[in-house]
């Protein structure tokens, strides 16, 4: 039975993390095997607050060796891990990745760098960026960082498409073989744009923005998610990013137009499988 392992936040209420990532590469096609690196009760942009804690690195390292025991890592096609609780649960991850790739040398990690961003602040523990910089990003085949993250890992600033580019080439130097921008704010603020570089070329995807009052969380996670899942079907790099970047707009369409704050994976769940909308992917370099 192949699968995707996913390790990754957890979230009781709402799509965010795990929460966002998880159900849509099922309804994708694949057995996904989740392993959370914290549990909340809601994502952390919530006034009120939010209840939950972060598991120990030892608990990932511990169910990572339960699924090799029974030897199901060797049937791993894509390794997925996005927002971590701590350094040592980093650390954990470079040692998954590690005996994922002894088991199967074929399987994709997918490395989604969540640092935080300046306009919401530091969302993440000490050490945790160091360790992604330094350890994760550049053991990855592929990562998918916003601008800021991508600024950090090439670094230098990124101020125009022409900056972006360089940057995706920069960090492509360093080890990934991919890099999807997840979101490149500095080009619109109308439209929402994604940028893909591969060793073939860069490509660039754009789409309008929604006025939300308040902006949903998870968008990342599931754009990683439907990445993912879409390389894991065999489809060609372009194919996973033009349908990934669609099938992301129709679920955010959905939300906007109930006038909700949380993602509405459930109810869009048909834009996941056949997107309903049609952007154009477009070559620039």
């Amino acid at each position: 039975m192949q699968g995707i392992l996913s390790i990754q936040s957890h979230v009781v209420y709402g799509h965010a993390g795990n929460s966002s990532a998880v159900f849509p590469m099922q309804r994708m096609g694949f057995e996904v095997w989740p392993i959370h690196t914290v549990q909340f009760s809601n994502h952390t942009q919530y006034p009120q607050g939010w209840t939950g804690h972060a598991f120990s690195a030892d608990d990932i390292d511990t169910l990572v060796q339960g699924i090799d025991n029974i030897g199901q890592l060797q049937s791993c096609q894509a390794l997925v891990t996005g927002y971590q609780g701590s350094a040592e649960q980093c650390q954990a991850i470079e040692r998954t990745v590690q005996r994922l790739k002894a088991a199967n040398p074929a399987a994709l990690y997918v490395c989604d760098p969540v640092m935080g961003a300046p306009d919401k602040g530091c969302i993440v523990a000490p050490g945790i960026a160091e360790a992604l910089i330094n350890t994760l990003m550049p053991m990855a085949d592929v990562i998918v960082p916003n601008q800021f993250e991508l600024s950090q890992f090439a670094e230098m600033p990124i101020k125009t498409l022409e900056d972006a580019v360089t940057a995706c080439q920069k960090a492509m130097a360093k080890g990934p073989k991919m890099v999807l921008v997840k979101h490149l704010y500095c080009l619109s603020d109308s439209e929402f744009s994604m940028m893909l570089a591969t060793p073939e070329g860069c490509y660039l995807a754009q789409r309008p923005q929604f006025d939300f009052e308040r902006q949903p969380v998870g968008v990342g996670d599931l754009i990683s998610a439907l990445f993912t899942a879409g390389l894991a079907k065999g489809f060609s790099a372009t194919q996973a990013f033009a349908h990934c970047h669609n099938a992301v707009y129709g679920v955010l369409k959905e939300t906007h137009d109930c006038n909700e704050w949380e993602l509405q994976t459930i109810a869009a769940q048909q834009e996941l499988v056949h997107p309903s909308a049609s952007y154009a992917v477009e070559k620039i370099s």
